[in-house]
């Protein structure tokens, strides 16, 4: 098949600063660059990665301020557009994306993404009706051409949940590993914690929301300092930042502890830390753990449901704990600081996610 005459969407709510958002704009980036007519269909073009779509991929903006309020607009697209294959991501979209397929009546095939542990997610939304999503799965899903989960982890929930066909459902990793963020890594940082280090530096990323658990890192990380002195920087923006400004304030760290907000190139501050901490509650696929493996950067992770014991081989990588035990994950980011994980081992690891194997995996779809 002859890529200039392949026409390939991706399809996601916004370009936000999550995990699902930063995989569809390497995806798209990343087969525009190897010839592909690619659009990236967005129920509104708004988002800090809106700036780092390449210019060979075209953004359709459906100017819609809810994701349900895009079906129609989606529908349109489809019949005018006519892509090969639509990928979109994030059950709520997935939804949208199937049944906007059956209104067209268009050829084109969808292949729904499946980025976290859907039991969870559902279970800790604030809106009833979004307990109505593992029903609507059940029923819309099998529409689907295909359903991608980022994890073993999602994939067994999600057929467990849902009763999904097993052979419907194939597990490919996110595309995380790039010569761009191996680049992005050696840039300098001006955080004067990271400028001019005096003591260990302690690196957190991702969203301020309740899913990435960052009381519990605080916590932590406040329980460490009686045995190592240290300082904690989290990146990222949430509704939660109030609530975590609070608590530094509460236990006396202001002085110890950085929330900078969403910062466009989070990998030199990886390389740059002296160990990463994932503090998640629940996840899919967990990128930034991957991308701190290919920073080189010692990692500590709770062992949620579902990625991180994919990624670190069941300890072997790096340290795990349980979900919420603060004592036990200052108690492994002090042993990381000890006697950190030797970086040829996380190197190999992070190879295993990287862009150019992971996007031969989606073309294999198409």
């Amino acid at each position: 098949m002859s890529s200039s005459k392949q026409k390939i969407a991706f399809f996601i709510p916004s370009l936000a600063g999550g995990g699902a958002e930063r995989i569809w704009l390497i995806l798209s980036n990343g087969l525009a660059e190897l010839g592909y007519d690619v659009d990236l269909v967005l129920s509104t073009a708004q988002g800090p990665y809106l700036d780092q779509v390449s210019t060979k991929v075209r953004v359709v903006d459906l100017k819609s301020s809810r994701t349900i309020l895009s079906l129609f607009s989606l529908v349109k697209y489809l019949k005018s557009e006519q892509p090969k294959v639509l990928f979109s991501a994030l059950n709520h979209a997935n939804l949208i994306a199937l049944i906007a397929q059956k209104i067209s009546n268009s050829s084109t095939k969808i292949f729904a993404s499946v980025h976290c542990f859907l039991s969870l997610d559902v279970h800790n939304c604030a809106r009833k009706r979004e307990r109505l999503i593992p029903t609507l799965i059940r029923y819309i899903y099998p529409w689907a051409s295909g359903i991608i989960a980022v994890s073993q982890g999602v994939a067994d929930e999600l057929i467990s949940v849902t009763h999904l066909p097993k052979d419907l459902v194939n597990v490919i990793y996110n595309p995380v590993v790039s010569e761009d963020l191996l680049k992005k890594s050696k840039d300098s940082v001006e955080h004067p914690w990271l400028v001019d280090k005096e003591i260990p530096v302690i690196l957190g990323v991702g969203r301020l929301i309740q899913q990435k658990d960052f009381p519990c890192l605080i916590k932590a990380f406040h329980e460490l300092q009686e045995i190592r002195p240290s300082r904690l920087i989290i990146l990222g923006e949430g509704e939660e930042r109030v609530n975590l400004e609070s608590l530094i304030e509460k236990l006396g760290l202001e002085d110890k502890v950085d929330l900078p907000g969403f910062v466009a190139n989070p990998y030199a501050y990886m390389a740059k830390a002296d160990v990463f901490v994932l503090s998640s509650a629940w996840e899919g696929l967990p990128t930034v753990l991957i991308e701190a493996l290919a920073t080189g950067t010692p990692v500590v992770s709770t062992n949620c449901k579902s990625g991180p014991d994919e990624i670190l081989e069941d300890g072997k990588i790096g340290n795990l704990t349980p979900v919420g035990n603060i004592y036990e994950l200052a108690n492994s980011i002090h042993k990381m600081l000890k006697e950190p994980t030797e970086s040829e081992l996380l190197l190999r690891r992070s190879g295993d996610f990287s862009q150019e194997s992971i996007l031969n995996k989606y073309l294999q779809l198409v």
